[in-house]
């Protein structure tokens, strides 16, 4: 994952007069695969990344380690949300998508059912926790400055702070971005991807590692659909030939169309509070998964 690896040709892998990759570094880059097909893919070695003047070797050695950081971390959240009896939720889409949105009027249509928390991810302002706590809930904002996803030891503090109460359901609204977030796990029971018809049906063939770690993809905004090219069918299809198994609402927050079956959802899964296993990391983060053929009737899926 890119984000596991920026930054890591610092001091000791560059020459500290130029900025430049130490020599012993500079032909250990990864080539691109297919670079006569009009594609140049930096993904296909072993870190499915690249940086350079780093080898594979060595990228898929720093992954490991801060991965196995964060999930010491991610261990103790789950730990303390098990014995709370809580549901953790980790939304996850890109900037403009509707989480929030969704998160105010979802907190309104369940209000007095069920303790709730909300625990909020940008780079800068507090101005999407201010909406929450404007319905009664209590949030508290995370801002990662130049981070591009949220990680378990800042989700542990944050709820340090906020004291989740027994039998609540702890929504965690991700830093807006398809691609990092996606292999962090924050003790959630459930990665959730929210994808906005202004989007285009393509994206999880695009991003394919967020939509295989999902659970559930909410397709957003669907209000708009009678206003774009928007292929409902074609985006269904996108989704399940990288995750077959991924359950599919779609909703208006707006409009409130089809928001009854996502309450349904989560009313229950608050029954069944699937915990994510730590055998499931590595196959959210480097899931090879067939193709699914076929599509559910439109709606729920």
């Amino acid at each position: 994952m890119m984000c596991t690896v920026c930054g890591c040709a610092g001091p000791d892998h560059a020459d500290p007069r130029h900025g430049t990759p130490h020599p012993d570094h500079r032909h250990h880059d990864q080539l691109p695969s297919q670079a006569t097909t009009g594609v140049h893919h930096y993904g296909t070695g072993a870190a499915r990344a690249h940086a350079p003047g780093l080898s594979q070797r060595r990228m898929v050695r720093i992954e490991s380690e801060i991965l196995s950081r964060n999930d010491a971390f991610a261990a103790t959240n789950r730990q303390r949300l098990d014995q709370l009896d809580a549901l953790a939720l980790n939304l996850l889409s890109s900037p403009g998508a509707g989480k929030t949105t969704l998160l105010v009027r979802t907190i309104e249509a369940l209000a007095g059912e069920f303790p709730m928390a909300v625990i909020e991810g940008d780079q800068e302002t507090d101005q999407d926790a201010t909406r929450i706590r404007a319905t009664g809930v209590p949030a508290l904002q995370i801002n990662t400055g130049m981070g591009c996803h949220l990680d378990a030891q800042q989700v542990g503090h944050a709820m340090d702070a906020l004291q989740p109460e027994a039998g609540s359901v702890l929504f965690v609204e991700n830093v807006g971005n398809l691609v990092c977030p996606a292999a962090f796990d924050l003790g959630e029971a459930c990665k959730i991807a929210i994808l906005s018809v202004t989007e285009g049906e393509d994206k999880p063939l695009k991003y394919p590692n967020l939509f295989q770690a999902a659970d559930l993809m909410l397709i957003s905004k669907i209000d708009l659909l009678p206003h774009l090219d928007f292929d409902l069918e074609a985006c269904l299809a996108a989704a399940r030939r990288v995750n077959p198994d991924i359950e599919v609402l779609t909703l208006s927050a707006r409009t409130g169309t089809g928001m009854a079956a996502w309450l349904d959802w989560l009313r229950a899964a608050r029954q069944r509070p699937t915990r994510r296993r730590p055998e499931d990391l590595d196959a959210d983060r480097h899931p090879s998964r067939p193709s699914a053929a076929g599509l559910d009737a439109p709606g729920r899926a």
